[in-house]
Order: C-alpha cells, then sequence, then structure tokens
C-alpha cells in the first residue's frame, strides 16, 4: 500500500514579488528548491499565512541565492509582497517505509535565509 507523506516543505517563505501577466507558477530561488529536493515543475501546494488562502500551482527556479518567491499568473491574485507562504510537496511511499519517512523541511527568517532545517 503507498501512503501519501510530506515530500518536501518551505515555511515562512516570504513573497518578494508578483506577475499577473506570467502564466502561471510559483518562482522559488534554485537554491532553496534544490535544499528541500523540489523539481523544477513538480506540483506544489501552497498556504498564505497572510490570509489563509491555499493553492496549487508548480515550482520554477529562480534566481540562486536571491531569496525570490514570485506568485505569477492567477495566484497573484492570492497573495502580495511580504505574505509569509508555507510551501509543500508530497510524495508516495511504501506503507512500510512510512514510519521512518522523514521530509526535508526549512524555516525561513529575514530575507528568506534558512533559519531552521529538518531532514536535510
Amino acid at each position: 500500500m503507498l501512503i501519501h507523506l510530506l515530500k518536501s516543505k518551505i515555511h515562512r517563505a516570504q513573497v518578494t514579488g508578483a506577475s499577473l501577466e506570467y502564466e502561471g507558477s510559483l518562482t522559488i530561488a534554485e537554491d532553496l528548491m534544490v535544499k528541500v529536493g523540489l523539481l523544477p515543475n513538480e506540483r506544489i501546494l501552497c498556504s498564505n499565512l497572510a490570509n489563509g488562502e491555499r493553492f496549487e500551482t508548480y515550482a520554477i527556479p529562480g534566481e540562486r541565492g536571491s531569496g525570490t518567491f514570485e506568485l505569477n499568473g492567477a495566484v497573484a491574485h492570492l497573495g502580495k509582497i511580504g505574505d509569509r507562504l508555507t510551501i509543500m510537496a508530497f510524495m508516495e511511499v511504501e506503507s512500510a517505509k512510512a514510519r521512518r519517512w522523514k521530509p526535508r523541511v526549512v524555516v525561513l527568517g529575514k530575507k528568506n535565509r534558512i533559519i531552521n532545517e529538518r531532514g536535510i
């Protein structure tokens, strides 16, 4: 049996930009994507701590080291610069391995710099 578990999480990412005219997605600084194991175009679930909005989209890499988190396309309506997001990706794990599974998690602080990490 397969169990759906949290694979990756970026917690308290501060939105740095929004582009309504872009096709869609969430731009994430590439170094942070790599740190938690997110792949380009991977499906993600996002929650906005400022307004409670939740949305699904896909991740696209932004400039490494930039701290970029940009809402693109329709999701630009669901937040504004300065809002804090939790970004999650999930995976299927065999039930025999599920109890030992540890997601890769980073918590961000000022300027979207890592202040805590787990499972990495």
